[in-house]
């Protein structure tokens, strides 16, 4: 794959952005991580937090891409899963970790990484449907995505806050990666050959529309009480 292609950096944008919608908890966790060290250590804390959490990501991603290509299936489960994300993403089902603060430098890098590590699984998922199976796009979006959360997370809180058009604009962005994913599936190509667009705008649709009826319902149930 040329990194000089328009369609390359168009995925890697894609990445970014599914990386930075799915990670937002990744950050608080690091800040609660930190939150007791000296203002001298908590700097290393993140360094090397950082570090060790990109690593345990790569690991994830590596595995998942080497199973996408050999487990049959994966594809198709893979992509559901993104789907319920992306639904949950846009209904605003946050599960916030209840994380200790740590006063000691070893045990604050300890808990960012193994914290980040537990947390981390739907953004491997989104990450690699995004690339589509390329390692190497996965790592190019990674190393730009974890320092800047790490670093610019209020920021960008504030930013998806004031403009929630963005938090839907995600949302939809990772519903049509999940539906790509399901279209990649190798025992369904034979079946879908010919509909693959409209399988992709219909998961968008499903998602979207779920999303409204739910936010709907529960507007209406508290009104209600």
């Amino acid at each position: 794959m040329e990194f000089l292609e328009l369609s390359t950096w168009i995925m890697i944008g894609k990445i970014i952005v599914v990386d930075i919608l799915l990670a937002g908890d990744n950050a608080v966790v690091i800040g609660m991580a930190v939150s007791k060290l000296e203002p001298r250590l908590r700097e290393k804390a993140i360094m090397w937090g950082t570090f060790g959490a990109i690593a345990m990501r790569l690991i994830f991603a590596t595995i998942l891409v080497e199973a996408l290509e050999y487990i049959p299936g994966l594809h198709f489960i893979g992509g559901l899963v993104l789907l319920w994300i992306a639904f949950h993403l846009l209904i605003g089902d946050d599960d916030n970790a209840n994380i200790e603060s740590k006063d000691s430098l070893r045990g604050a890098i300890v808990t960012i990484i193994v914290a980040d590590a537990m947390m981390s699984i739907d953004n491997v998922i989104g990450v690699v449907g995004a690339a589509k199976g390329h390692l190497e796009l996965v790592v190019v979006g990674m190393l730009i995505t974890v320092p800047l959360l790490i670093y610019g997370s209020r920021l960008l809180a504030r930013i998806i806050n004031k403009y929630p058009i963005i938090l839907w604009a995600g949302g939809s962005l990772l519903a049509w990666v999940a539906s790509e994913m399901v279209t990649a599936e190798p025992l369904l190509k034979p079946y879908i050959a010919g509909y693959e667009r409209l399988i992709e705008i219909g998961g968008v649709v499903l998602v979207v529309v779920a999303t409204l009826i739910v936010k709907r319902l529960r507007k209406s149930k508290t009104i209600a009480e």
